[in-house]
């Protein structure tokens, strides 16, 4: 069974249901590839995935092993190449509330980070740029 129904509606914006749950997304093309710029564009989505995997992955393993980094926020800036016009670089910073992370809660963190799927399904040719705070 499909996972998602993308429909093209015209003037440069789609719409992709998710089916099992019936939510929508509306793309447009971003205002440097003639669109409005009046919703995510597939690229913004394809950052905002990345960041909400990684954020998805680093929940559970942080459920797993009994403490939380509820409130966290990841702040994505997305560059773009041309020749073809491709994602080149996703600059990533990780916001962690102060949680007074213990070392074995701060390698569980990394290392979560680690086994996105996501993460691990994009070509090593997207440059990858992350630093992380904690608290403040």
């Amino acid at each position: 069974m499909a996972t998602v129904k993308t429909t093209y509606l015209g003037n440069l914006r789609t719409e992709a249901e998710h089916l099992q749950s019936g939510s929508k997304i509306i793309t447009d093309a971003p205002t440097d590839n003639r669109g409005h710029g009046e919703f995510f564009s597939p690229t913004d989505i394809f950052a905002a995935s990345y960041a909400s995997c990684a954020l998805t992955i680093i929940g559970i393993a942080t459920q797993t092993h009994g403490f939380n980094i509820d409130g966290t926020v990841v702040e994505t800036t997305k560059v773009m190449g041309d020749n073809p016009r491709r994602i080149v670089e996703l600059i990533q910073h990780f916001k962690f509330p102060h949680n007074n992370y213990s070392e074995k809660e701060l390698r569980i963190i990394e290392g979560s980070i680690k086994a996105c799927p996501v993460a691990n399904s994009v070509s090593s040719e997207i440059k990858i740029t992350r630093t992380m705070s904690f608290g403040g």
